[in-house]
């Protein structure tokens, strides 16, 4: 097993355009929107990959380096405390769990953090870093 690592930043509002979050869509491929399902992150071109990673731990440093980023423009206090995401995605990981977490920032923005198992059990999708895949 293997993880890639997603994230994505940008006016929250545009998370409504659904349609283009769908595989099934023709612009999906080349949208920057985050997926509405955290397994077809794996269906985005592999240029969307943020990092590969083959160690559960690896992959939970790379979510609290990613919301560090992040943790000053929350804007919300932080619900659910960082030692708790961590301890919990580290749980979930090596288990084939993907972990993705979303948090609105100050100024209509959204944040998306990501880590999808390599295989996936919620889709079928090849691995995009072996596939070659290009936008349409």
């Amino acid at each position: 097993m293997h993880w890639h690592a997603y994230r994505w930043i940008g006016a929250g509002a545009d998370r409504a355009d659904e349609a283009e979050r769908r595989p099934s869509s023709s612009d999906f491929l080349s949208s920057v929107l985050p997926p509405m399902r955290t397994g077809d992150w794996l269906a985005k071109p592999a240029s969307r990959i943020a990092a590969t990673i083959h160690e559960a731990e690896q992959a939970v440093d790379w979510m609290a380096g990613e919301y560090a980023k992040v943790r000053e423009v929350l804007l919300l206090p932080e619900g659910v405390p960082l030692e708790d995401r961590l301890e919990t995605a580290l749980d979930l990981l090596p288990r084939g769990v993907d972990v993705q977490w979303g948090e609105w920032l100050q100024g209509g923005r959204f944040a998306t953090i990501g880590v999808i198992c390599r295989p996936n059990r919620h889709v079928a999708h090849p691995c995009p870093a072996r596939s070659g895949r290009t936008p349409r």
